[in-house]
């Protein structure tokens, strides 16, 4: 496997542009590009993944979604490999959010291994964001339905990582016994 450590950079670079002036919800507002990073952070050191590709479009997964950033213009600077992975992954804004979250719950099964393992450290990520640093506006109830519609999500993945399924598990488990608490 080529070692692609320079393509890995630029993505980030670029991720950080796209995302320059994006915040996550949570409550303390971090830059956006703290969850993308975290993402890639979760595939190469939990999940073990050494795919360069994948590690790209995990640093990429949210730019056609959320940026201005075209399909094209992914394919032409990390390859047609990295820009199906962002795409198996993006969601289609035009549609309501419920038909959205639907949508990935049904595709889950259907996606490359790639995209699988991108999802997962996604919903990690998500999950753990809900837990510890939610929207100012989210109550307890929306944080679980949340984390239930996270794991419908997960179900649909299963048996592609089993570290970073269990991480996504016990995230799960950390997160509901913290909302119980409360």
């Amino acid at each position: 496997m080529k070692n692609d450590l320079p393509k890995f950079l630029q993505a980030i670079s670029f991720a950080a542009q796209k995302h320059s002036r994006q915040k996550r919800k949570g409550a303390d507002g971090q830059p956006y590009i703290n969850h993308v990073l975290e993402v890639a952070n979760l595939l190469a050191n939990v999940g073990k993944i050494e795919d360069y590709d994948v590690l790209i479009a995990a640093v990429l997964h949210d730019t056609i979604e959320d940026t201005e950033t075209t399909k094209r213009e992914i394919t032409k600077l990390f390859g047609a490999t990295v820009s199906q992975y962002v795409l198996e992954v993006t969601d289609n804004k035009s549609l309501p959010k419920a038909k959205r979250k639907e949508l990935q719950i049904k595709h889950a099964p259907h996606l490359s291994d790639g995209a699988k393992y991108i999802k997962l450290a996604d919903k990690i990520s998500n999950i753990r964001d809900v837990t510890e640093n939610p929207p100012a506006d989210w109550s307890d109830k929306r944080r679980l339905e949340y984390i239930d519609w996270g794991e419908k999500v997960i179900n649909g993945l299963r048996g592609v990582n089993s570290n970073l399924e269990q991480c996504f598990d016990e995230t799960v488990r950390e997160a509901r016994e913290q909302l119980e608490q409360l």
